[in-house]
């Protein structure tokens, strides 16, 4: 009987083992690693957010020696968290130290306001450009799926009047705010929320674990779900314009991880995919995405603790 249980045991865990599909065949772009300027000595940890605003400065968010691990500390990271960057890449703030428990996205409105969601604080952070902590919406430490709370959001997107918060890894939604943090509604079904963007018509929501992007209209009908053709997931997100969209993925279909780019025309069809880790993909972890008024594409790469800059080939982005 034991041997038979073990033979047993065997064959389960041959099973358990197959062996993975073959990474997709995509052309690979090459990136540019060393574009920002930082300090001597500084060093980014895990790169979960980056944005651009509307003077073309980047800014980024990263965990400062924090790595996401459950569950999360109470205590805030002592050292600044957020980065901003002039277009040749020199520095010019930094902030956000004693603030950030698990920071994850970073979003600049057209105002100029910087928006924080932190899932270890389970709030929304708004500041000033300069670092003043303006709103703290949610319950610090308390998750809930409520008017008055979140469950670890994870992304920002605005509308005219209406802040969209992709709430994110406990809680299912998409839930909408007045620019003064006041709750408006909340609607959807996703199995983590990652990251929310809009154009002029829609809004787009990376459905992570369903390997799906979900399309919406601006009053939150839904229009089409687009499965990434690798059964990737998706984590970050940019509206290219007229419906287009390009689409950060972080895993593949075997849970592996890396840095994919895809594009999708306006009615879904995959007009062009890039390959864009670092040499033996598992060493890169795709996070976020922004693009620059000039067209650069700024991509964090959690793993490697990096943002890099490229450029698509051809007319990807028009």
């Amino acid at each position: 009987m034991r041997l038979l249980g073990a033979a047993l045991a065997c064959a389960a865990l041959a099973a358990c083992g197959a062996v993975s599909p073959p990474r997709e065949d995509l052309p690979r772009l090459a990136v540019d690693a060393g574009w920002m300027k930082l300090p001597a000595g500084t060093r980014f940890g895990e790169v979960s957010g980056v944005d651009v605003d509307a003077a073309g400065n980047i800014w980024v968010l990263h965990r400062a020696g924090r790595a996401w691990a459950e569950p999360f500390p109470a205590d805030p990271i002592a050292h600044n968290t957020v980065f901003k960057f002039a277009p040749d890449g020199t520095l010019l703030d930094q902030w956000g130290g004693g603030q950030m428990v698990m920071p994850h996205g970073i979003s600049v409105s057209p105002d100029g306001k910087v928006w924080i969601t932190d899932a270890g604080r389970e709030q929304v952070l708004r500041f000033a450009s300069d670092g003043r902590l303006e709103l703290a919406l949610g319950e610090r430490g308390v998750s809930a799926q409520d008017a008055g709370h979140f469950g670890r959001p994870a992304d920002v997107a605005f509308l005219p009047g209406r802040v969209l918060v992709a709430d994110g890894y406990v809680n299912t939604r998409i839930a909408e705010l007045s620019p003064q943090g006041a709750f408006l509604r909340d609607w959807g079904d996703f199995k983590v929320a990652h990251a929310v963007a809009v154009d002029d018509a829609r809004i787009y929501v990376a459905d992570r674990e369903n390997a799906r992007i979900a399309v919406y209209d601006h009053q939150g009908n839904d229009i089409a779900a687009w499965a990434s053709p690798a059964g990737n997931h998706t984590y970050g997100l940019r509206a290219l314009g007229a419906g287009r969209l390009l689409a950060l993925e972080g895993r593949d279909g075997a849970d592996r991880t890396g840095a994919v780019l895809r594009i999708y025309a306006a009615d879904g069809a995959v007009e062009a995919a890039y390959n864009i880790g670092l040499s033996g993909e598992d060493a890169s972890r795709g996070h976020d995405l922004a693009i620059a008024p000039g067209g650069q594409v700024y991509v964090t790469d959690a793993a490697a603790g990096r943002v890099v800059r490229l450029t698509l080939p051809g007319k990807a982005m028009q």
